[in-house]
């Protein structure tokens, strides 16, 4: 009788937060320019960059083909102590200034990516501060949508679509599921001003939101938050400011990792940050999702010793297989990626137990992330 308790409880809150989820993506505002639109708005475009020889080539070329004015645009990659040859690949682009982080951080600290941004920061002449990752490429309109926003809603932070490049690997095509939904969440969530979600590989702010929260200060202890935390910190200050950019023509691409190991860390990295939120609605959001799949995988076990329990896995797998479906068709179809939804209930196993294991190891563990360890 407990075990039915427990399944309905979770399974109804799970499935209402989902169905929330679904009502608000529905609701999203197209990102759409006028054809006359004529951009004033100056960016600067930070990369931030760690032994990415073999990708950062690609962004840079994506970022040339940007479809918006030269005299508007700056471009700054931070080298974050490469030991590869990064710097020498950017040193081909004339346009794009290089600014070393060895020659300014002198001490081991926490959180590289957070201290190059802020060094890029200082010396940015853009209004607004574009972030993207070196393993990115970047659409044509990029920026223009960014600068319609900005300049007809006074946007001072904008959180923007992204996704994985198609592979054709177990664990690749994982990721690729895992982050659609994460991704349908972000608008969903952002859109409604529900809490604050978001992914430093397509964001857009601006320089006096950045200084008017003083940065990064009391989160640049974190390694990870570069993005959501910052975001949050400017959503006190700015409420009503911070918007989605739901456009198809603003999905910047990312790859996904090679390995189960590098997946782990990666996700591991992303779930250190989840009891430092001050945002509780994500907190309790989180709480919510790891709760149900911990009591999943219990049932599991639990079915060993009473046969009978198998009976409500399935239900619940069930539920919450229709419902995710439910939430992430309309998604899948925004960044035309239908057919990924096929592998759906055959990763929903491995889904729950990574959920599990990454919850737990971001609580309690450390990982390594590009060759240095975290705590």
């Amino acid at each position: 009788m407990l075990w039915c308790i427990i399944s309905i409880v979770l399974i109804v809150l799970y499935s209402l937060l989902l169905l929330l989820y679904k009502y608000w993506y529905a609701t999203l505002n197209s990102t759409q320019p006028a054809s006359l639109f004529q951009p004033s708005t100056k960016f600067t475009i930070l990369i931030p960059a760690r032994n990415e020889e073999q990708n950062i080539n690609a962004c840079l070329k994506s970022i040339q083909e940007l479809n918006y004015p030269k005299e508007l645009l700056e471009v700054i990659v931070i080298d974050d102590f490469s030991d590869d040859a990064t710097a020498a690949v950017v040193q081909r682009f004339t346009s794009v200034k290089l600014l070393q982080l060895k020659q300014i951080v002198t001490e081991k600290i926490n959180s590289y990516k957070k201290k190059a941004i802020e060094v890029g920061i200082q010396q940015a002449t853009g209004d607004y501060i574009i972030t993207t990752d070196a393993d990115c490429t970047v659409p044509a309109n990029w920026l223009r949508n960014f600068a319609w926003m900005i300049e007809q809603q006074q946007s001072e932070f904008i959180a923007a679509p992204v996704a994985m490049n198609e592979e054709t690997s177990f664990i690749k095509l994982f990721q690729s599921l895992d982050f659609l939904s994460l991704q349908g969440i972000t608008a969903a969530s952002v859109g409604a001003g529900f809490h604050s979600m978001c992914n430093g590989a397509n964001l857009c702010y601006s320089k006096k939101a950045f200084h008017a929260v003083d940065g990064f200060k009391d989160v640049d202890h974190i390694a990870s938050g570069d993005d959501m935390l910052l975001m949050y910190k400017i959503q006190q200050q700015f409420p009503g400011k911070v918007q989605y950019c739901h456009s198809s023509e603003s999905i910047v691409l990312t790859n996904p990792v090679d390995t189960v190991n590098a997946f782990f860390r990666q996700r591991i990295r992303w779930a250190s940050k989840a009891d430092k939120y001050n945002d509780k609605r994500i907190f309790w959001v989180l709480l919510l999702v790891y709760l149900f799949n911990f009591y999943l995988l219990t049932l599991f076990v639990a079915g060993f010793f009473q046969p009978e329990i198998w009976i409500l896995l399935v239900g619940a797998l069930l539920i919450k297989t229709i419902m995710e479906l439910f939430f992430l068709i309309p998604v899948a179809r925004f960044f035309q990626k239908e057919l990924l939804l096929l592998w759906f209930p055959v990763m929903q196993s491995f889904h729950i137990v990574y959920t599990v294991v990454a919850g737990w190891l971001g609580k309690f563990g450390t990982y390594e992330w590009k060759g240095r360890e975290v705590k």
